[in-house]
């Protein structure tokens, strides 16, 4: 994999009340990812850019798919405003983003995050026992945003095992519920809580499991247990003696978008079949239209692509 795709947050921008949807919060994953894997930082006044190919090939859909939803979830984005407790416990109101523009011939957005954000995401040498740390890929096949906002919260007590009680009603806008959202404790639980578990406990390198607190009869807030998962052995390969034109090591079979474009990347394929397109074409003159068309021509047809097994391109 390219990049570590290490997503870092401070613990009140991690916990502050909020109601992102879905394809919000991944844009701001994405931004925190690649602020800190270019090295470039956060700062208030220089834009940080995301283009489409990328959201499209960690999320796995297609770039022009993409594009309108990362420029749908901007617009929205930009009006979102979120609460924290400043040093002196004070309750400071701040937006997301100052500032997005759209790329609209280059398929990418720009951004400026707002100072209450660019202090929360940072990058931190020697401090990072404050800060809540967690792959993208353990979240980036999730579909719902209520899964999201759980593992970032459990995510923080990885090491402990367990949480704190998580009182009901701070833990209902943690979750970005709304006051008359799944008011009812059945409906909070079978729309909310146990699909974000199970999802968490699907998709994730979690295993969760909450009890319930009471006084009286009224549930009054959570409790989590959590455990890593094992990572599973990897097989060991197999040395195959076969005729280097073998059909199957051509096809494109099991090889899911983002590991197509990480083949269209490649240097070596790129000299290998730079001739397939004219150099005055779109593909033949940006790097994401090269990758875009070249992922489209190998679930097509991969049969053209023979000069070395596919998957040989998966390594540089």
């Amino acid at each position: 994999m390219a990049k570590s795709n290490l997503v870092v947050k401070t613990n009140y921008l991690n916990t502050v009340l909020q109601n992102l949807t879905l394809v919000e919060i991944r844009i701001i994953q994405l931004a925190i990812v690649d602020a800190r894997e270019t090295g470039k930082g956060l700062s208030t006044d220089t834009p940080l850019r995301i283009d489409a190919m990328r959201y499209a090939e960690v999320f796995n859909t297609t770039r022009q798919n993409g594009y309108l939803m990362m420029k749908d979830a901007e617009e929205t984005l930009f009006n979102r405003r979120f609460s924290f407790l400043d040093d002196d416990e004070r309750t400071v109101k701040s937006r997301w983003i100052s500032q997005v523009r759209y790329l609209d011939d280059e398929g990418a957005i720009e951004l400026v995050f707002t100072p209450a954000v660019v202090k929360g995401i940072t990058r931190i040498d020697g401090a990072e026992e404050f800060f809540t740390k967690y792959l993208l890929e353990q979240t980036a096949r999730m579909d719902s945003n209520y899964s999201i906002r759980l593992y970032e919260l459990l995510v923080q007590w990885k090491k402990a095992g367990k949480t704190p009680l998580f009182e009901l009603e701070q833990f209902r806008g943690q979750m970005g519920l709304g006051i008359n959202e799944y008011k009812r404790m059945c409906d909070f639980k079978r729309r909310v809580l146990d699909l974000a578990v199970e999802e968490i406990n699907e998709k994730s390198d979690l295993k969760v499991s909450y009890e319930q607190e009471k006084k009286g009869r009224r549930i009054t807030g959570f409790k989590f247990k959590i455990i890593t998962k094992s990572k599973p052995e990897q097989p060991q390969k197999r040395t195959v003696s076969r005729d280097a034109y073998t059909a199957d090591m051509f096809t494109v079979d099991g090889l899911n978008d983002k590991q197509l474009g990480r083949i269209a990347r490649n240097p070596n394929f790129i000299a290998d079949y730079n001739h397939l397109v004219s150099s005055t074409s779109p593909a033949g003159q940006n790097p994401n239209d090269w990758e875009f068309e070249m992922i489209n021509r190998l679930k097509k047809d991969a049969s053209q692509f023979k000069k070395r097994p596919i998957r040989d391109y998966l390594e540089y």
